[in-house]
């Protein structure tokens, strides 16, 4: 058997002397999937028999011990299931040929997850069998047969080539007017990145608009992971309509100035559990206006909106227990000792893995950021009285930022005031578009220095040094285990952004040539050890066109979390993609 990932998955088996190619690809907006079969028969006829195996449940749940209620009818070779009486959801399927044998009470019992056991999570279920196809295949033949399952009523017009065949057409669409410059020796990676960005671009119908999905195979789409990978996803990509329909999806239900980090699986309730969301936004908006230079966008759908958030902030936002206040020294504190809403968020029950709440480095580095965007556009959209407003409040927070964060022991600034544990937070002061921290003073060099030397590996920063109390380079064992290495410790690719983005700056501030050349040198190796690194995960890793969410702190560097993360995607070839820019 061997694996092969061109535009779509392709499986190719090889049993006696019949080889069986079989590609899966999911028709782009619709809950419809074919499986093509092409069959190259030896010189003895032969039978392929494709038995589905059914389940109907939420991604999160399991059908243990489970007895199945199906219904089912037939029309030729065209099904339609009703499981548990989900009538309002029937699964409809169809084979271009063959004959349908129904099955009476047929199901695959206990079928065993071993990484589900692995991550301490019961590790078996229950399937149904409602029949099998069976189709003839003569000696020395060559044969096409398409599996359609769809959630579409009319499944027998739905054509398993056609879908394929569209969806590599639109993938080549994608690349042609993405264009990044290709050559021979880049062609297939940028390929498969336009394909995995593209996995996390969905269409929410009930908003009529798009969004991000933040992982797979367990991730809906939340408002901090989409706004990280915006850049790398949307704006490299040059996909600028859904840039826009993502920013507006960003500020469709914001509730005193917070933006939701995400919507309920269950019932699409927004949550709002973020301090950070709402900051985040910011920044990617003058990326945004970077890259499209569209301000009447912006003008006209989101300035307003910003404007309330920067109020908000400056009042009191209490909503769900997030205690966000602009406090008298002019620097945001947030949350409570049972409130975590900064990204290194994980409880157990009532117990907090990583306590952040108060003033936090990289929350107050997203302020003074989102205060200095304001002044230059409430420049340009409204008054000069506006801007200098903003420009206030910016070097009040500064002011107070540079006097109380630097731990000058360490070398380093606190992780949250009070706080000097060596996380990677800190980076975020250096490395938006509008740094807190001077870029060329000392001790954002010392800062630089402390991530690089105590933080960053192969695939990415640690969430925290080696040696502090309790500190965990491995993520694994069951569910409680994992929460306490989560951001204990282990590596995560994302942070390797904004650490990019921190030593662009520190080179662009350094004043001696010789220590320029040097930084230079630095970043080149590190963008060729990014690349390297990742290009063979990219293709040879766990998962083939994915990055995972994150990755244990020691060798091997075990692939961990979710197998496909879109800021792991979005940030890692935003260094790539820049540095092909520069090369070519």
């Amino acid at each position: 058997m061997s694996f092969e990932k061109e535009y779509i998955p392709i499986y190719t088996y090889k049993i006696k002397d019949v080889i069986i190619r079989k590609y899966i690809c999911m028709q782009y907006g619709k809950n419809t999937v074919t499986i093509l079969y092409r069959i190259f028969n030896g010189k003895d006829k032969s039978k392929l028999t494709l038995a589905p195996i059914v389940n109907f449940r939420d991604f999160h749940k399991d059908t243990y011990n489970h007895e199945f209620e199906l219904s089912q009818w037939q029309n030729k070779r065209k099904l339609k299931l009703v499981i548990d009486k989900q009538s309002t959801t029937p699964i409809y399927i169809n084979v271009s040929e063959g004959e349908y044998i129904k099955h009476e009470n047929d199901s695959f019992k206990n079928m065993y997850y071993i990484e589900e056991e692995k991550r301490g999570f019961r590790a078996e279920e229950n399937h149904v069998v409602p029949g099998r196809y069976e189709i003839e295949i003569n000696p020395n033949e060559q044969k096409d047969i398409t599996f359609v399952a769809s959630l579409e009523e009319n499944i027998e017009e739905i054509d398993g080539f056609q879908i394929i065949s569209k969806e590599i057409a639109r993938i080549c669409e994608i690349l042609y007017n993405s264009e990044i410059e290709q050559t021979n020796e880049n062609k297939e990676l940028i390929k498969n990145y336009i394909i995995a960005a593209d996995n996390f671009l969905v269409y929410r119908p009930s908003f009529k608009l798009h969004t991000i999905i933040a992982g797979y195979p367990w991730f809906l789409d939340w408002g901090r992971d989409t706004l990280i990978s915006f850049e790398g996803l949307l704006l490299k990509t040059k996909r600028y309509e859904i840039a826009k329909e993502v920013l507006l999806t960003m500020i469709r239900d914001i509730k005193y100035g917070l933006v939701p980090n995400g919507y309920s699986g269950y019932d699409n309730r927004p949550l709002y559990n973020s301090v950070d969301s709402s900051l985040l936004l910011f920044e990617q908006i003058q990326k945004y206006i970077n890259y499209t230079n569209d301000f009447n966008f912006i003008e006209k759908e989101v300035y307003p909106v910003l404007e309330k958030i920067i109020d908000a902030y400056c009042t009191k936002i209490d909503i769900d227990d997030n205690n966000i206040y602009l406090d008298e020294d002019y620097l945001i504190s947030s949350g409570t000792p049972n409130t975590q809403n900064t990204w290194m968020d994980a409880k157990i029950g009532d117990f907090v893995v990583t306590p952040r709440n108060g003033k936090a480095v990289e929350i107050n580095s997203m302020w003074y950021n989102s205060l200095k965007i304001m002044e230059n556009l409430s420049k340009k959209f409204e008054s000069e009285e506006k801007s200098k407003k903003y420009k206030r409040l910016a070097e009040k927070c500064k002011k107070s930022f540079n006097e109380k964060f630097y731990n000058k022991r360490r070398k380093c600034l606190y992780d949250v005031l009070g706080d000097g544990k060596i996380r990677p937070n800190q980076i975020f002061a250096l490395g938006l578009t509008y740094p807190i921290m001077n870029s060329a003073s000392q001790e954002a060099k010392e800062i630089f220095e402390t991530v690089t030397k105590k933080l960053l590996n192969n695939y990415g920063l640690k969430t925290l040094a080696k040696g502090e109390e309790n500190y965990i380079e491995k993520y694994e064992g069951d569910s409680m285990k994992r929460d306490m290495s989560y951001h204990q410790g282990v590596t995560w690719p994302w942070l390797l952004g904004i650490y990019y983005d921190s030593f662009k700056k520190i080179i662009q501030a350094e004043k001696s040539k010789t220590k320029k050349k040097e930084l230079e040198e630095r970043l080149k190796s590190f963008v060729e050890n990014v690349k390297e690194t990742f290009v063979k995960e990219f293709e040879q890793g766990k998962t083939v066109g994915g990055i995972h969410e994150i990755y244990d702190s020691v060798k091997p560097y075990e692939a961990r979390g979710t197998i496909s993360q879109a800021w792991s995607i979005a940030e890692v070839f935003r260094i790539i993609l820049e540095n092909l820019e520069k090369d070519d």
